[in-house]
């Protein structure tokens, strides 16, 4: 593992002219829809013992008018829901969200084609999820994805996302994650996309050397990259911390926890050695029984201080702009209420 040098130091530079580049392209972004009101959102509820508004997840979608320019809260009751649901790109500023993940699961079983496959497939813009369990129960057959992520601004709380092969196609866009569990075992976190993944819970149930992840970055002007932040690694046999899907491949774990499940090498080239000079992974305070930095990869990094800057913070994403809280009231049939006051009557 590298410290310190010339190499290292100029990837760190490019990570902050990155972070610069995407807060000031959200800032734009977020002036864009400064008209949207986003103490107030639209009140959709799905409950599959038909007491709500719709049955299915995806007929709630569907119901969002085309360039939809109003928050939407889709509400989903617990229960097990067998569907594959598509947010498409023209309904964007929809929240979708359970109870608890434990009790609302969106399930589907299909392998073979990443762009297929996925149970949920987020194409718009500006989507929030929320306490959801988002699985696809193919299995160790094939490509089987769980969460296609491929808008821009998106948001995930408290998911758990669940599959074997490419379980969250990260695809393109700026994102976020926050205490989310990831599970998969082979490449189950790839893509193209700008995201931070905070206090998230990766665990690997590859049995001989799976990859965590499998960044796709296969140019050097994308500003693109993966960040774990303050996250937890489990899992059972052993893993890589990540291979590289594209030649120019970006991956950070700062102050996270690595479990013995990471081998000791932490990285794999995957296509051998051509690909060594250009990807760049590297890691920051990381601790447990999977860190061993005398038996990492040479062409892997241990930050400094300075250089780990620009990754512990949402600015990365430029996350402080485009980052919206939960709305403060909910809008149905004509009547305006508190969230409070509506989850104290449902």
């Amino acid at each position: 593992m590298h410290t310190g040098s010339a190499t290292m130091k100029i990837c760190g530079y490019t990570f902050i002219i990155l972070a610069y580049i995407i807060a000031l392209a959200s800032t734009v972004a977020a002036a864009a829809t400064a008209s949207i009101d986003l103490s107030t959102a639209i009140l959709i509820r799905v409950d599959q013992s038909g007491k709500g508004d719709f049955k299915t997840i995806q007929d709630a979608i569907d119901s969002v008018p085309p360039n939809n320019s109003q928050l939407v809260f889709i509400w989903v009751k617990p229960g097990i829901y067998r569907e594959r649901v598509v947010v498409p790109a023209d309904k964007p500023f929809i929240t979708l969200s359970g109870t608890t993940a434990s009790n609302t699961i969106i399930t589907w079983s299909a392998g073979g084609d990443i762009y297929e496959s996925p149970t949920l497939s987020v194409l718009a813009s500006d989507f929030v999820g929320r306490y959801l369990t988002i699985q696809n129960t193919f299995g160790s057959g094939d490509k089987a994805v769980a969460l296609r992520v491929s808008g821009d601004k998106a948001a995930f709380y408290g998911c758990r996302i669940l599959s074997y092969q490419d379980t969250l196609l990260d695809e393109t866009g700026s994102h976020y994650y926050s205490n989310c569990y990831i599970e998969g075992a082979t490449d189950f976190i790839c893509g193209n996309a700008a995201s931070l993944f905070e206090k998230c819970h990766l665990h690997s149930i590859s049995r001989n050397n799976g990859s965590i992840t499998a960044q796709h970055r296969a140019s050097q002007s994308d500003n693109t990259g993966f960040t774990f932040l303050g996250s937890k690694i489990t899992g059972i046999g052993s893993a890589y911390l990540g291979r590289p899907w594209g030649a120019y491949s970006r991956v950070v774990f700062a102050l996270s926890y690595m479990s013995g499940v990471i081998v000791p090498p932490g990285w794999d080239s995957w296509s051998g050695q051509t690909r060594q000079s250009t990807v760049f992974y590297a890691e920051y305070k990381c601790y447990g029984p999977g860190v061993v930095k005398s038996k990492r990869v040479e062409w892997s990094h241990e930050l400094s201080a300075e250089e780990a800057a620009p990754f512990l913070t949402k600015d990365m994403i430029g996350g402080q702009s485009w980052l919206r809280p939960d709305p403060a009231y909910f809008k149905r049939r004509g009547l305006k209420l508190t969230v409070k006051a509506h989850l104290g009557n449902n």
